[in-house]
């Protein structure tokens, strides 16, 4: 079977839905299919491309045996709403045209966002006489209203037209959480046409954690600080600020802040940070695969936040490599949230409602002196994150493409 996985994001990218994409077409080519990848120069979370990849149109290059077919679009160096609509449009102009050249696909699996990539997949799907898979990693549109980056008027009734659209010249419709099934249902996706699919983890065996102490010493961390860590992209969505407001009521408890990752946001927080003079506070760039697992058993807690009103369909796929290393969570989210319903059935950490910094500053100078309690939510987390192991999650998937091809 030919497949054509269609999305913005893939490695070299560390974070995000690249590496989602990367293992579903390396996992489809380990079952002997032609899975390709079309997408774009990397960029993400810094919103920069690598100098080698400035100015070139197209090229394609063969990752880990995957022909990964790249496209040219603009990146902003500030993100506005304006420059991440020319962001979004280049990637469907120009990757349409590279799709028209390439052999036809039995199926192509379009990730969204950019929402209009499902537009772009039902003309090129209509002239190859095939079919696609429309993959949501995000519900674009409700984020960005929840968020208060779009307003409500036409432009977003355009957006929402241009969903609905999507929903319903798809083969199918995918989703990563049991929330975002249930907005597809409520925005009138057929039952028949509803897939789950959520993003997969690879479990390491527990004997091939990293030593406890090498993240620690590498940056210079005392094995009696308590390790508050947020790892990932620096965004809006994340709502990071409640991190350097809870700070400060944190200054001589012995818990310390580390922020790793890029981001639109980075700027302003590190700013944030060094005004108001916080020794507690640590920032690092996103860690390569080796180190970021060193960092997770050197966490005595991570952090995964989300902004008031990011959607309750919203799932952040970086809770499932911290859970895969049996580390427990504190999350910053709406109860009403994926993530806080996620916590409360897998029991693997507490969750702080948005805005209440001085509630996560008890919370995290409260399990500080509770490690039999964070043992537990570790060992829950590592139960809880079984149901997503990636070859699994991968090999349901598969079933369903044969379907439609």
């Amino acid at each position: 079977m030919r497949i054509t996985v269609w999305g913005i994001n893939y490695a070299p990218e560390l974070t995000g839905i690249a590496p989602y994409n990367v293992a579903l077409c390396e996992f489809l080519r380990a079952r002997q299919h032609e899975a390709e990848m079309l997408t774009t120069f990397s960029y993400y979370p810094a919103w920069k491309k690598l100098p080698e990849d400035r100015g070139q149109l197209f090229r394609t290059d063969v990752m880990a045996g995957v022909p990964v077919h790249r496209c040219w679009h603009f990146v902003p160096a500030r993100v506005s709403a304006l420059k991440r609509i020319l962001h979004e449009g280049t990637f469907v102009l120009t990757s349409t045209l590279r799709a028209l050249t390439l052999r036809r696909a039995d199926v192509y699996v379009v990730v969204s966002p950019p929402l209009l990539l499902g537009a772009a997949a039902w003309l090129v799907s209509r002239l190859k006489r095939s079919r696609f898979v429309f993959h949501v990693q995000d519900l674009q549109p409700d984020a960005a209203v929840g968020l208060g980056m779009l307003k409500a008027g036409l432009f977003t009734r355009v957006l929402y037209q241009l969903e609905a659209f999507s929903y319903s010249t798809a083969a199918r419709v995918s989703g990563i959480s049991d929330g975002m099934l249930e907005m597809f249902r409520r925005k009138g996706v057929p039952e028949e046409k509803l897939v789950f699919f959520p993003n997969g983890v690879v479990l390491p065996p527990r004997e091939e954690f990293p030593p406890r102490g090498e993240f620690r010493r590498k940056h210079g961390f005392a094995a009696e600080e308590f390790l508050a860590i947020y790892a990932g992209n620096l965004g809006v969505k994340q709502g990071l600020d409640i991190l350097i407001d809870a700070a400060p009521q944190l200054a001589s408890s012995g818990v310390r802040i580390v922020i790793c990752g890029d981001g639109a946001e980075r700027e302003e927080l590190a700013t944030r940070a060094r005004e108001l003079q916080l020794p507690n506070v640590t920032m690092l760039p996103l860690q390569p695969a080796g180190e970021y697992a060193a960092m997770l058993v050197d966490a005595d807690v991570c952090l995964v936040t989300q902004q008031a009103g990011s959607g309750s369909a919203f799932f952040p796929s970086k809770l499932l490599n911290t859970l895969a290393y049996a580390r427990p969570v504190v999350t910053v989210a709406d109860a009403e949230s994926q993530l806080a319903r996620a916590l409360e059935q897998g029991q693997f950490g507490v969750n702080v409602a948005p805005g209440r910094p001085h509630e996560l500053a008890e919370t995290l100078e409260a399990l500080r002196h509770d490690p039999d309690r964070l043992q537990k939510y570790g060992e829950a987390g590592r139960v809880f994150v079984e149901q997503f192991e990636n070859s699994a999650v991968s090999e349901r998937f598969l079933e369903v493409l044969k379907t439609v091809a």
